[in-house]
């Protein structure tokens, strides 16, 4: 890759999670020269008996970017976990930025590329909670979009297969809520038998998406497990097609996450039209999720981009890792 003089590397950061490899070749202003993505998650590498291959896998996504330029790592993900690179030990909620770039924990690479890998963050309590990779975005959403630390409350959510809903306050993350939304409709899909009648459709159903959110909603006193079911019988009734089921299931886990999650903040005696919402993660998940929340009458919710990258270049820039001011455009 030829670097312009105008545009000299100085970070390369990486998202490394447990089924994906991402990396961002940063200049001084945090814009972003180059990117590229990589099948080779934690879980994925070709394992050795020296380094279980971590340095290979990184040689191979940003290796001819050091030959260009010899500049610091940042890792976010589960390279930090214990079945990562190197385990970055949990720091404790509530946080903000700060706290996580002293606790940077550091390695070297074969080649002598220092990497700076980025600890999670837990909430301690009667049912302990954990993020990696999301505490990262989630101050990445505060330096992309200074008017969410501007709005005081904010209430940041992460849709996927363990969807993530933080509670920020001042752009100090407070708390946060895990659901297992995503995992839970890929078993009930694969490895029952509400799967066995669903026919595949490559596109978005949103009337039955939404009948599934609006079931949630009515009956969410009686939990997921006794609405479940419902897949099937309106199946074997006719009610909905075998194209329509997945959809259905769909809006049916969302709504009895979203339903939770607003009954929370009742108790807490408030509504989701008291805080500002925005949603991180894959843009179609995203929108599913935008349309969940605006049938249950909270329409202000905005969907928020590169929060990754730029929540690899602050923790970089307040970690004193780079000598430029930093600017993104």
């Amino acid at each position: 890759m030829n670097i312009k003089p105008t545009d000299e590397a100085v970070l390369i950061g990486l998202d490394w999670g447990t089924s994906s490899l991402r990396a961002y070749l940063f200049n001084a202003n945090g814009t972003v020269l180059d990117s590229r993505q990589s099948s080779q998650g934690i879980m994925h590498l070709r394992r050795t008996a020296i380094e279980g291959g971590f340095d290979e896998a990184f040689e191979a996504i940003c290796g001819d970017w050091l030959d260009v330029a010899d500049i610091p790592v940042v890792a976010a993900g589960m390279v930090g976990s214990a079945q990562g690179w190197l385990e970055a030990p949990y720091v404790p909620a509530p946080v903000d930025c700060a706290p996580l770039t002293r606790a940077l924990e550091t390695l070297k690479t074969a080649r002598g590329t220092t990497v700076f890998i980025v600890p999670g963050i837990i909430q301690n309590g009667p049912m302990p909670n954990v993020m990696r990779g999301e505490e990262t975005q989630i101050f990445g959403a505060f330096a992309a979009y200074p008017e969410l630390k501007e709005a005081r409350r904010t209430l940041i959510g992460l849709p996927g297969t363990h969807a993530k809903w933080a509670f920020t306050f001042d752009g100090e993350l407070q708390r946060f809520l895990t659901f297992m939304t995503g995992e839970v409709f890929a078993v009930l899909r694969d490895y029952t038998i509400l799967g066995r009648t669903m026919h595949p459709s490559s596109n978005n159903l949103d009337a039955a998406f939404l009948r599934g959110v609006d079931t949630a909603i009515r009956h969410s006193h009686l939990g997921v497990l006794a609405t479940m079911f419902s897949v099937r019988t309106l199946g074997l009734t006719g009610e909905i097609g075998p194209e329509q089921q997945s959809d259905y299931l769909s809006g049916l886990l969302i709504g009895h996450e979203l339903c939770g999650l607003s009954h929370l903040l009742v108790e807490e005696e408030s509504t989701l039209n008291d805080w500002t919402v925005g949603l991180i993660g894959d843009e179609r998940l995203c929108r599913r999720y935008q349309l969940a929340l605006s049938q249950m009458g909270y329409a202000d919710v905005r969907i928020l981009q590169k929060t990754t990258e730029y929540g690899l270049f602050q923790i970089a820039w307040d970690a004193g890792l780079l000598a430029a001011p930093s600017a993104q455009d």
